[in-house]
């Protein structure tokens, strides 16, 4: 064999182990979101990102990116089909403007309580509005998040409609959460989660609406001596991941969709209890908490529900009412 021979082979026998190498190079994702580092919903983020490394033997790490890090709500939604992130938690009110049927469960008074929320997320309603969201954007939805029904916080009791008109009140940048302040009279004022408190604090908004446990946590209770349990809205979060970034991570993606599957089903147990518990503990740190009958609230909203601007059919009205 010539030198020349035994080169060549040594240089092809590089080129092979270069790509096996290649093969178990580690791939990164990066998951972003709005909460918090000490919030339930970025400390499974994190327990999920060790299941993952864990589970694939290093070939995917996930890094998470709380509190806004790599942008707000809207941005990460954007971040998602621009390749900037890979996986995010997000509202199905955000999600409207690209695919608007699978926003419904975000709807005022539309869905009933823990376990019509669960029925949901187990349905086959779920499983197609999550195709039809995946169809319009690339993106799939791996989990559903309870997040909590929403309360309005105020400086005075609400306990009708018309304790609402005019009342200047922070929602989210998203249209179906201006629906059940408009429909009571309220000023609906979009602003950023990260500017909520301040903007109580200062006097620049009245009110806000969240649930018990992000109230709780956000410390917006320090800055609002009533809380009223109108349950306007029970919110999800749906976890997000780009098809890119699925198929960046190849047959580890199974266990990546598994383990997010498993960390949106411990966080929504976890911010369940949580809200069955916070009643009392508000009340032991002096906050007044309302009582509210939501009768009137709900013929308030009624008609909007079944009106010309929903995004969704009413067959999935409908079915949504059924299960």
């Amino acid at each position: 064999m010539s030198i020349r021979d035994f080169a060549s082979i040594v240089t092809a026998g590089c080129f092979v182990l270069a790509g096996t190498g290649s093969a178990y190079a580690t791939e990164t994702l990066k998951w972003a979101h709005v909460y918090e580092t000490g919030s339930a919903y970025n400390e499974v983020a994190e327990w999920a990102a060790e299941e993952v490394n864990r589970l694939t033997d290093g070939r995917v790490e996930i890094d998470v990116f709380p509190a806004s890090t790599l942008g707000k709500e809207v941005e990460i939604n954007e971040g998602l089909g621009l390749g900037a992130v890979d996986i995010i938690y997000t509202g199905p009110s955000f999600v409207e403007r690209y695919y608007g049927p699978i926003a419904i469960s975000d709807y005022p008074f539309i869905m009933r309580g823990w376990d019509h929320w669960s029925a949901y997320r187990d349905s086959e309603l779920f499983a197609e509005l999550s195709e039809g969201y995946h169809d319009a954007t690339g993106n799939q939805v791996l989990g559903l998040v309870y997040y909590g029904q929403r309360h309005v916080t105020s400086n005075k009791p609400i306990l009708t409609p018309a304790d609402m008109e005019g009342l200047k009140i922070r929602v989210p940048n998203s249209p179906v959460m201006l629906m059940f302040p408009n429909a009571v009279g309220a000023n609906p004022t979009p602003m950023a989660f990260s500017e909520v408190y301040l903007a109580l604090q200062q006097g620049v908004v009245d009110a806000q609406e969240n649930p018990l446990p992000t109230i709780k946590f956000k410390k917006f209770y320090e800055v609002q001596s009533n809380i009223n349990l109108t349950g306007h809205i029970l919110n999800s979060l749906l976890v997000i991941a780009s098809d890119n970034a699925l198929d960046r991570i190849g047959e580890d993606q199974a266990i990546v969709r598994d383990v997010l599957k498993e960390a949106a089903s411990k966080v929504s147990d976890e911010i369940y209890q949580s809200e069955l518990d916070l009643v009392a503990w508000f009340r032991e740190q002096g906050i007044t908490v309302n009582e509210v009958d939501k009768a009137p609230f709900q013929d308030a909203v009624r008609p909007m529900l079944t009106g010309e601007d929903v995004p969704y059919a009413m067959e999935h009205f409908r079915r949504l009412g059924e299960l």
